[in-house]
């Protein structure tokens, strides 16, 4: 779980954010872009101790996908939206990557990091949408 202490020492969330947003949209096309699997993401926005209003999570087969889907997210975002992460964890590894953009944070996992870690058990009073193709 070394990858969530990142989240205890952040700013403050802006305005909140929804699933029509330029961000989020931004952030799924790239995951896309790169053939991330299994992407969903989780509306935080009604759960008070969440630290950020969407967690978007998805899955890459390989190392190499994962820094592909996180390379993406980062360059298109910048490109498209604008911002940069405020921190992102787990480029060494690459068994779990997580890039936070305060508002949104986003979890690239290898699918055995993810069935580990049970990230959706742990928010699963959050609203869920599966993205699909």
């Amino acid at each position: 779980m070394a990858a969530l202490q990142v989240l205890t020492a952040r700013p403050k969330r802006a305005a909140r954010l929804t699933r029509n947003s330029k961000l989020f949209k931004t952030i799924i096309n790239a995951i896309r872009q790169k053939k991330g699997e299994n992407i969903i993401s989780l509306d935080l926005r009604k759960i008070q101790e969440a630290v950020a209003d969407f967690f978007i999570v998805c899955e890459a087969s390989t190392h190499v996908q994962v820094k592909a889907i996180a390379d993406a997210i980062e360059e298109e975002v910048k490109e498209q939206v604008g911002e940069s992460p405020y921190r992102h964890e787990g480029r060494q590894a690459l068994q779990w990557v997580l890039i936070d953009y305060v508002n949104i944070v986003v979890h690239v996992f290898q699918p055995e990091t993810r069935r580990f870690y049970k990230l959706e058990e742990m928010w699963n009073d959050a609203e869920r949408v599966e993205h699909l193709d």
